[in-house]
């Protein structure tokens, strides 16, 4: 049986990470139903960190989750910069970061996976030019 994959991007990360925030009970249920590993990009990770800086917590809780291969980088940048470079030209139109279009990219390198996402845009990027990507997000 080929288990489900899930990719992390940001926002449901901040929310797990920090008590308090809108999306935190979310996004706890989340990850209580998704099994590990949750692959992300070092592009989410650096997003994160700045955003748990700046609600004041602490960032070693990111290192914790690779440690114990909670979460884990899946694709490197610098591997794939030409479909990232592509992705974000196609939507250069729309606020595309590097983080988004790594999990557009992971999105096409495992066909079965979800984003785990608060972002709206993810309803709108497609992977491989005109499929839909699945996604998880609150309603």
């Amino acid at each position: 049986m080929i288990r489900p994959v899930a990719l992390l991007d940001t926002g449901p990360l901040v929310s797990f990470l920090a008590y308090g925030l809108a999306h935190h009970s979310w996004a706890v249920e989340q990850w209580r139903l998704l099994p590990p590993p949750l692959l992300t990009c070092e592009p989410v990770l650096t997003e994160a960190a700045f955003l748990l800086k700046r609600e004041g917590r602490d960032t070693d809780v990111l290192f914790a989750l690779l440690e114990r291969g909670i979460v884990r980088i899946g694709l490197a940048v610098e591997d794939q910069q030409a479909d990232l470079r592509a992705l974000m030209h196609r939507y250069r139109n729309r606020p595309m970061s590097l983080a988004d279009a790594c999990l557009v990219r992971l999105s096409e390198i495992h066909g079965a996976a979800e984003v785990l996402t608060l972002d709206g845009d993810f309803r709108i990027y497609r992977r491989h030019g005109n499929k839909v990507i699945p996604v998880r997000m609150p309603d």
